[in-house]
């Protein structure tokens, strides 16, 4: 019995999908990827189970995922029930003692435990860990320099336990690689005296994927990918560009330390980064094996 012409069309589709990705299976095959995972995506449960199997696909198909997630809602929201009070600077959460413990707490456990078991339920076999484990990330104490508006004197802020990455030793990361294991990290890191820092996800995902020689860091996030003055998607640039952009105010906001980590990043070995839409079904899938993608790609001049 033949098909229906319906179905039939579906399947001619799906059909011309594969056949459309496979110049992008050899391409990639046993490259590097680092994924940073959060935002709105992270909190439905349908994008998150989509977004596991997809990390599965990649795994199966000869890339190898490496997954960073962020987690500032979830640290919030838990500050709130304990009646701990944080406050932000320039975007970021400072953190005292009480509050780091806290952050590890989400962070490491909680999250990244739920990440691990959504893609080993979707067929793959995760493995969470920390910045801190196998000395992953090094971490120094970030400071932000603020000027008075009335005097116009500079002073340091102290961010408490707030860190940058100093060193990324990718020797755990690569161990996995080579095997069938997904690693899914957590952006905290250790400091010269053991300490915990807790350190952006965006910035963990960048310096990770500049040790690891990517061919492609995705940072998926909550907006199309970077836009331009009318709404537009820009679907590729270069340092140059991106540089433009942000001096005429195109790029702006919370957009530009997004842009300043994949330029960092890029600048370090990873081939290109992309900016993407994480709440896009299968934003990952569409931006690797297809021919236009779905974000923004920054490349080298």
């Amino acid at each position: 019995m033949s098909k229906p012409a319906a179905q039939l069309n579906a399947d001619l589709a799906k059909a011309a999908t594969l056949s459309e990705a496979l110049p992008y299976l050899r391409r990639y095959a046993g490259a590097n990827f680092v994924v940073k995972y959060g935002g709105h995506a992270m909190g439905e449960e349908a994008l998150a189970e989509q977004f596991a199997r997809d990390i599965v696909l990649l795994k199966q198909v000869g890339i190898h995922p490496v997954v960073v997630h962020g987690g500032g809602p979830q640290i919030g929201r838990m500050l709130e029930r304990l009646s701990i009070k944080s406050e932000f600077v320039d975007g970021l959460r400072v953190t005292d003692a009480a509050t780091v413990e806290i952050v590890e707490m989400v962070l490491a456990g909680s999250i990244n435990k739920q990440l691990v078991t959504a893609i080993n339920r979707a067929g793959g076999r995760a493995v969470g860990i920390s910045g801190k484990d196998a000395n992953l990330v090094r971490a120094r104490k970030l400071t932000r320099t603020v000027r008075d508006p009335d005097s116009q004197i500079e002073k340091v802020l102290d961010l408490g336990f707030v860190g940058e990455p100093e060193h990324v030793d990718p020797t755990v990361l690569d161990l996995f690689v080579r095997s069938d294991l997904i690693p899914v990290v957590a952006p905290t890191g250790v400091g010269p005296a053991g300490e915990t820092y807790n350190i952006n996800a965006d910035t963990t995902a960048g310096a990770i994927a500049a040790a690891m020689r990517a061919a492609r860091f995705l940072l998926l996030t909550d907006v199309a990918g970077v836009l331009d003055k009318s709404g537009g998607l820009i679907p590729s640039m270069t340092r140059g560009r991106a540089e433009a952009l942000i001096a005429d105010g195109t790029i702006k906001g919370g957009m530009i330390p997004k842009i300043q980590t994949c330029l960092d990043a890029v600048a370090n070995g990873v081939e290109a980064a992309v900016i993407l839409d994480g709440r896009v079904p299968h934003a990952v899938l569409l931006e690797i094996f297809t021919e236009h993608g779905v974000g923004t790609l920054i490349r080298r001049d």
